[in-house]
């Protein structure tokens, strides 16, 4: 069996609203370097979770993305830090998406879901 990427249901609390998403989770090396790349159409509620063993700077790249997408930064605790819009990008140099801060986790999903579902920097990812 090919290594599956395992699926988790995390909510999203903006206030008192919740927002359930589904995501795949990359927790190891290889599938946070892969991402997303070669995806060519995400289903509407679903994105990517990348989890890091520990605080992290620096940003992520498109190169070899089909889709644009948005990205959440999030701290230890589930808080989100940052939101950026990120475009798919097929040259060698690719732009590097930086939120500017240290974060824990990210969460990809199709551009513009998270201001579609109002959901913005503060709001809490509940992962279980």
């Amino acid at each position: 069996m090919k290594n599956r990427i395992k699926t988790k249901m995390i909510k999203i609390l903006s206030g008192n609203r919740e927002t359930r998403l589904t995501v795949q989770v990359a927790d190891t090396q290889r599938k946070i370097e892969k991402g997303l790349m070669f995806v060519g159409k995400l289903p509407e509620n679903e994105g990517m979770l990348f989890v890091f063993s520990e605080k992290i700077y620096g940003g992520f790249w498109m190169k070899n993305t089909l889709i644009p997408l948005s990205i959440a930064f999030l701290d230890s605790d589930g808080e989100i830090l940052k939101i950026l819009d990120m475009e798919p990008c097929k040259e060698d140099k690719c732009p590097s998406y930086d939120p500017e801060l240290s974060y824990h986790y990210a969460i990809e999903v199709n551009l513009g879901w998270f201001e579609k579902n109002q959901i913005k920097e503060g709001d809490y990812v509940m992962f279980d």
